[in-house]
């Protein structure tokens, strides 16, 4: 991470004008799907280098982060002239620059790009790290490669052309990194209101985010081990994920976490001692702020099933990030089934299911 430029600001058309700047190139590649070329790029209409750039568009969701989107992105760039001296800019959420992070690194043998998130989710999470990749064979994520943005530039400024639910969504990545830092950063956090607080002061809450993955990061870039403190609620919302789309009913990444965070800290309380104070906290927060994911009985054999099958899992077991109390990390935490099932039970206690 030593190399990332990571910009906080909300002049975002001023910060990119002085990135490009400074960098050598014969094109500028715009890449960015049809939501946000609709919503966020007439507001750089007046940036000159996004004036003269190319832009490269595919649909929008993450339904299309697949290989005919990613072979239509090299198309484009390579029918318009793109040469390995070229440049790209990701303007969009986790999908555009999950999808235009990995076009621009196999492009050519892989061109330098620069990210601008324009959802909390991506600021907080895929834009940071250089994890690229699409969806493939049904598998989300499946193909991909490890490659840095130059430069990130984040912001809150676009925001606002967002439901409130995809704002929630970002938010409980935040709210994950504010756990794993300590409990002033998670209760600075807890006492923001996020649907109706200033734009500034969110962004200096997304700045002490980041810095939070960025460090974890910076110490294990490719995660061989502390990095695997991000998966921190994951494992259990992976599966909520998972287990929402069978019942074609979806579900946000972010409202996945937060009940996963719920199940993290229940079983953080069982194994690692964790206050039972902060598990009422964070479960009453993710309840008011999120709802429940509804549960029964019934459904804990399938949903251990989908954890052992999580891409964290080495031996079909079931892999946790705990906590013995915030800022207090412990990876790799194994967890039998049926201790599992007792967090399933006080999970549901917990969200009055």
């Amino acid at each position: 991470m030593e190399h990332q430029n990571i910009i906080f600001t909300n002049a975002v058309s001023d910060a990119l004008t002085r990135v490009l700047q400074a960098k050598k190139f014969n094109k500028l590649f715009v890449i960015t799907d049809s939501n946000t070329r609709c919503k966020v790029l007439p507001r750089l209409a007046d940036n000159q280098y996004v004036a003269d750039a190319v832009v490269v568009e595919f649909p929008a969701g993450d339904v299309n982060k697949n290989i005919d989107s990613l072979t239509s992105v090299w198309q484009q760039i390579g029918e318009a002239g793109g040469t390995r001296h070229s440049l790209a800019v990701n303007l969009g959420g986790g999908v555009v620059t999950d999808l235009g992070g990995f076009a621009a690194a196999t492009f050519k043998r892989g061109i330098p790009f620069v990210n601008i998130p324009t959802t909390l989710l991506s600021a907080v999470d895929a834009a940071i790290g250089g994890k690229t990749g699409i969806n493939f064979n049904g598998l989300k994520n499946e193909v991909g490669a490890f490659c840095e943005a130059s430069d990130v530039i984040i912001s809150t400024a676009f925001l606002d052309t967002l439901p409130e639910i995809e704002v929630k969504s970002g938010y409980a990545e935040m709210l994950k990194h504010g756990l794993l830092k300590s409990r002033d950063c998670f209760m600075s956090l807890v006492n923001f209101d996020v649907a109706n607080g200033s734009k500034d002061r969110l962004l200096e809450l997304l700045k002490e985010s980041v810095e939070v993955k960025a460090e974890i990061v910076r110490q294990d870039p490719h995660e061989h081990g502390i990095r695997r403190a991000l998966n921190l609620g994951h494992t259990a919302g992976h599966a909520f994920e998972s287990m929402a789309m069978a019942r074609q009913k979806p579900i946000p990444h972010g409202y996945a976490v937060a009940y996963g965070l719920v199940i993290d800290a229940v079983l953080s309380h069982f194994k690692c001692g964790f206050d039972s104070a902060d598990v009422h906290r964070i479960a009453d927060y993710v309840l008011g702020n999120y709802g429940a994911f509804h549960i029964t009985c019934d459904d804990y054999d399938e949903l251990l099933r989908l954890m052992k099958h999580d891409k964290k899992s080495s031996y079909g077991e079931i892999n946790c990030t705990l906590l013995g109390a915030p800022g207090d990390i412990r990876i790799d935490s194994i967890i039998d089934d049926d201790t599992m099932k007792e967090a399933f039970d006080l999970y549901r206690d917990l969200m009055h299911i």
